[in-house]
Parts: C-alpha cells; sequence; structure tokens
C-alpha cells in the first residue's frame, strides 16, 4: 500500500517540495512558508499510459512532459518541471515507488528547469565540488564514502544537479544526506548491514544516512573524475581533453536518451561545452579485483594538488 500523508514540505535539490507522499530521506521543512517549485501528487495515470504508449516501449517523451512505467511499482508523469504524478500499482513497495520519484523523476524534473543532472556522486574538497561519474558498479559511490572517510561531505550520490552563473561557473546544488552503497563496501568499511535499510526488499543495497557528513551549501564544480573497472592490477589516471570531455558529460548525464525527445539536445550541448571550460575532466581506471578505493582518494587528493599548482 502506498503510505499517504497529511502533505509535507521538504528541501533537496535546491527546491521546494510540496508532497502527498511520503519522502523520509530529505529535510523535512515543517510550516514552510516558501513558494513551492515541484508538487507530488498522488493520481491516477492507467488510461493516459493506455492513449500514449507503445507496445514493448516504458517512456514517453515529450517537450515538458515525461511519461514512464516501471511494471508492478507504478506509472509515472513528470511536467514542466513543476509537477510529478505517481500512479501506484497495487501492492508496490513503497521503497520501490520512492527510488523512481527520487531518481528518474527527479532527473526529468532537473532537465525540465534547464539544470544538468550528472550520474553520480559529488563530494566537498577544500570548498570545491569534484564529480565522480562512471557507469552502474563502477563504484561512485563507494569512493565518495572514501572521501567521507577522510572528512570531506558529500553533495549528492547517485543525481548531481548543475547550474551554470552568468560567467558559464557550474555550480552543484547539494541534494539530500544519502548514499547507497553495496554490502561489499559496508563490508570492506568495516560497517555492520543489519544498522542500515536495504534500499529494495532482498536487494543487498543499502540506504546509508550521512546527515553529520552532507553539505548543504553549493559549491563551485572544479572538476570530474570518471570512474571506469579495469582488468589490470594496478590504478591509472589521465586527463581527458576539452573535445573527448563532451562524449564523458554527455555518456554520465543521468537519463541522457530523455534529452532527444524532450528538445533538449541543444541545451546540453551548449550548456557543457561552456561548462567543460572551466573544469578538469579525468579518467580513472581501477582494477575490478580488488578493493582500491582508499588507494583511489590518496592518488586523486595528490592529482589535485599538482593540478592545481600547475594550473596557477
Amino acid at each position: 500500500m502506498i503510505q499517504t500523508q497529511e502533505i509535507a514540505r521538504y528541501q533537496a535539490f535546491g527546491l521546494n517540495i510540496m508532497s502527498e507522499y511520503f519522502l523520509p530521506e530529505l529535510k523535512n521543512v515543517k510550516g514552510s512558508e516558501e513558494i513551492m517549485d515541484i508538487t507530488i501528487e498522488i493520481g491516477e495515470l492507467h488510461s493516459l499510459w493506455e492513449e500514449k504508449a507503445k507496445p514493448t516501449k516504458y517512456f514517453v517523451i515529450e517537450e515538458n512532459q515525461c511519461l514512464f512505467k516501471i511494471p508492478e511499482v507504478a506509472i509515472y508523469l513528470i511536467q514542466e518541471g513543476k509537477r510529478i504524478i505517481v500512479s501506484p500499482y497495487e501492492n508496490a513497495s513503497e521503497d520501490i515507488i520512492r527510488l523512481y520519484i527520487l531518481g528518474t523523476c527527479m532527473g526529468a524534473i532537473l532537465m525540465q528547469r534547464k539544470i544538468l543532472p550528472l550520474h553520480g556522486s559529488a563530494v566537498e574538497i577544500d570548498g570545491k565540488a569534484y564529480a565522480i561519474v562512471g557507469d552502474s558498479g563502477a563504484g561512485k559511490s563507494t569512493l565518495a564514502s572514501a572521501f567521507l572517510n577522510k572528512g570531506f561531505k558529500l553533495l549528492s550520490d547517485d543525481v548531481i544537479p548543475v547550474i551554470l552563473t552568468e560567467n558559464h561557473q557550474p555550480i552543484v546544488i547539494p541534494a539530500y544526506p544519502q548514499q547507497k552503497l553495496w554490502l561489499e563496501s559496508l563490508n570492506e568499511f568495516g560497517m555492520n548491514s543489519e544498522n542500515y535499510r536495504p534500499i529494495i526488499d532482498r536487494e543487498t543495497k543499502f540506504a546509508i544516512p550521512v546527515s553529520a557528513q552532507f553539505s548543504s551549501v553549493s559549491m563551485p564544480l572544479a572538476g570530474i573524475f570518471e570512474l571506469i573497472k579495469s582488468d589490470d592490477e594496478e590504478i591509472s589516471i589521465r586527463s581527458i581533453q576539452k573535445l573527448e570531455s563532451l562524449h564523458t558529460v554527455f555518456n554520465h548525464t543521468y537519463r541522457n536518451f530523455i534529452l532527444k525527445g524532450s528538445g533538449l539536445m541543444e541545451w546540453h550541448f551548449r550548456m557543457t561545452a561552456q561548462m567543460i571550460n572551466k573544469i578538469r575532466v579525468y579518467q580513472v581506471c581501477r582494477p575490478q579485483s580488488k578493493f582500491t578505493a582508499n588507494s583511489l582518494t590518496d592518488l586523486l587528493l595528490t592529482t589535485l594538488k599538482v593540478g592545481e599548482k600547475v594550473h596557477d
């Protein structure tokens, strides 16, 4: 059963959110009189899905509107960067419903609002934001957690919102104070999985609250690390040049397949072209045969110090 509640107000992704659906991961702002940027409603979308959808397709993407279905979970509608409607299936898991609200729905909302959503984790290092991007299973959240263990703070996990200032400086907006870590990573960090809630029932990925290690202040984006698993036994790192950086940013834009149908390809290219002139982009290859997150943090911190001296 979907868990309804008295309408609540939250803050996340730099936005004020009013929701009919319980979102315990987000910061609750009880009694807030702020103007709401987004509303999340429970509604009926099955007839709209039957009208719009094509067989074997799970997404219907139009300008300012994204409709998608997750079988046995819910149908979702995202409109004009302002509204999310959720139509749950009977007996659907609340955790899974919420997973798509805070993931795919928010990614689509950000795009509709002309906010770039990168897929990865962002950490604060010396007053600047660094994004760790990569394919699923690359170890993005694990590497971010290793940074947190060294005293740095998290800005976002999974969806990283990026905006540009008037002088084209990219800024990372904090999302919400939670990480998602696989059981193997918890074990490597000496964390007991019994202390955390699985993301999905019977899943071995866990929700890790990090309120004490979360930065709620927007930061200039100074760099992007693309994390790749390798068959090599040693860690390697290389600088990615500007033209290749465009492909890197596109490849690791959250749910980038939404861009074309939404008419946002030109906006995305223009924004990323402006953005990469202000940041450094690196590709980091890590051995998939062993745990390297702690060694990677040392290498990346050393690289940043060297890079800053050269840059200056």
